[in-house]
């Protein structure tokens, strides 16, 4: 789904699509075009800004394969996979979109985590040995 659809929701059903709120989107995006302006090389993408933080996002919440999300918006496995990557790095330099390393521990606070590491690995598989007759 692209962005220009996706911003005339609600903010609760924003939230719901996307996993965080429409404020936080800006901010991350606001860090995307500062560090697009500071960097021009290359090729442009043919997706706009905000729907590269959208694919990226969608990825990271919905789990999906590379190769589902890329064909959503039109782009080949490949490129999908750089335009997450870039954006996943540009975000981690920010340093503003940072989980907190320790919980807090306040009476009544429960905490049961549970993380599910969803990263795509390249399978690596025995190589196939020739028969001779």
């Amino acid at each position: 789904m692209k962005y220009s659809k996706v911003k005339t929701l609600s903010s609760s059903q924003f939230k719901r699509l996307i996993g965080i709120q429409p404020s936080t989107f800006l901010e991350m995006l606001e860090v995307l075009k500062i560090n697009q302006a500071n960097t021009r090389r290359g090729r442009p993408s043919s997706l706009l800004l905000e729907d590269q933080l959208l694919m990226t996002l969608s990825y990271w919440r919905e789990y999906r394969t590379l190769f589902h999300v890329a064909m959503s918006y039109g782009l080949h496995e490949s490129s999908a996979s750089r335009i997450i990557q870039k954006i996943e790095n540009i975000l981690i330099k920010s340093d503003k979109f940072h989980l907190p390393k320790k919980l807090p521990h306040d009476e009544g606070l429960d905490w049961d985590v549970v993380i599910v590491d969803a990263t795509e690995m390249v399978i690596e598989r025995p190589k196939k040995t020739e028969k001779v007759l």
